[in-house]
Parts: C-alpha cells; sequence; structure tokens
C-alpha cells in the first residue's frame, strides 16, 4: 500500500504541472475567445499574440517610458509584490533581454577529492555586494528537466570557460547531457 501511495504521489508530480499549465492556457484561449463579439476557435491565441507584439512595440517607444517608469515604482514600493516583480523581470531579463545574464558557460569543480564537476553560467564575479571581497564568483547550474537550479559560489580557480554557446550549454544541461551539442 505504501509503494502505491509513493507511485501515485510521484505520477501527480510528473503530471500535475503538465495538466495545469494546459489546463490554464485552454482556459485563457476560451476566456478570450468569449469575449470576442464573433466565434472564431483559436482567434484567442492570435489575439495573444498580436497584443503581447504590439504591446512589445509600444514599450519600446519613448512615449511609454514614463507610463512603465510610474508602475514599476508603485509595483517597487509593494513589499511582497516588489520580490515577485523583481525575480521575474530579471529571469526573463537573464533570458531574452538586451543584457542576456547566461551568456558565459563555464565547468565548475565541485568536489577536488572526487574531481566532480558541473556545467553552469557565469553570473558574477564580483560578489562585494554579498560581502565576499576574496577570488570567489557565482555560477548559476540549472537543474536538468526542470526550471529551477542553484547559485553556488566557488573560488575563481574552480571554473573553467567552456567554448560552447549559451544555447548549448542549456540544452545539454537541461536535456541531463544525452542531447548532441
Amino acid at each position: 500500500m505504501k509503494n502505491l501511495l509513493s507511485y501515485f504521489l510521484q505520477g501527480l508530480l510528473l503530471i500535475a504541472p503538465i495538466g495545469l499549465t494546459i489546463f490554464v492556457l485552454y482556459r485563457l484561449l476560451l476566456w478570450i475567445d468569449n469575449i470576442l463579439p464573433f466565434k472564431f476557435p483559436g482567434l484567442g491565441l492570435i489575439v495573444i499574440l498580436v497584443a503581447v507584439t504590439f504591446l512589445g512595440f509600444i514599450g519600446k517607444t519613448f512615449l511609454a517610458r514614463p507610463f512603465v517608469m510610474f508602475f514599476e515604482g508603485i509595483i517597487k514600493r509593494t513589499p511582497f509584490v516588489k520580490i515577485i516583480y523583481t525575480s521575474l523581470k530579471d529571469l526573463f531579463s537573464a533570458f531574452v533581454g538586451k543584457e542576456k545574464k547566461f551568456k558565459h558557460p563555464v565547468l565548475v569543480k565541485i568536489n577536488n577529492e572526487t574531481n566532480i564537476e558541473k556545467i553552469g553560467f557565469l553570473t558574477s564575479k564580483d560578489l562585494s555586494l554579498i560581502g565576499l571581497k576574496n577570488n570567489k564568483v557565482a555560477v548559476y547550474c540549472p537543474h536538468s528537466y526542470a526550471f529551477s537550479g542553484e547559485l553556488i559560489i566557488v573560488p575563481s580557480e574552480n571554473v573553467i570557460t567552456l567554448n560552447i554557446s549559451s544555447a548549448e550549454a542549456m540544452k545539454f544541461i537541461i536535456s541531463g547531457g544525452i542531447t548532441n551539442i
């Protein structure tokens, strides 16, 4: 009985994120389709794509800058919302922003005795902001098959720059090393 419960919970952990994502996207598309005055299946998806693209275009203009700064100022003064907003904004800008943060793939020696190494991305060479002034660096190591990772602080001599693109490194890490680079 204990094994059955364990299998059930493992299955739930596997299926729930996928199922909930599909459900939320489906409900969002239905909601947008129902707002429109005429019925045309899938038009909601087109409206979302056009609206996001249009907002991106407007956001690039100098006219939108004061409005964006005003709303960001309000958000950044709201305690809990500030943490969520700035974290998500930094995460998205790390992948698609002007200043892509994951552009330095590295190999990090985790354990000198066993020579265990991880692939990650050098995210900061200066850690004085958190009170570290010696030769340590910050490396972000994404997890395989997950949208998560860990930030590790290691001596800079334990980090070797890899001669591959960031996209290739991320693909290799997320696939668990089974992809061809």
